[in-house]
């Protein structure tokens, strides 16, 4: 259960880990771009996976130059 707990995140921490502001994880939260745990009517947790699935599916891959170099 330890584990279970390191994984989920305070809005103040999922912000920090992402280099965002707390406001940045609520509107996402609120448009439903990041996924979240309600602990009670008012405590919400975010899991670290769902922040690390937001990086990965936010990535562009680099593009290769066709010019040879």
């Amino acid at each position: 259960m330890t584990t279970e707990r390191n994984n989920l995140l305070r809005v103040e921490e999922a912000a920090e880990f992402l280099n965002v502001k707390p406001s940045t994880i609520r509107a996402w939260l609120l448009r439903r771009k990041l996924a979240c745990v309600r602990i009670g009517q008012r405590a919400i947790r975010i899991p670290r996976a769902a922040l690390e699935k937001l990086i990965t599916d936010g990535t562009v891959p680099v593009r290769e130059r066709h010019n040879g170099l």
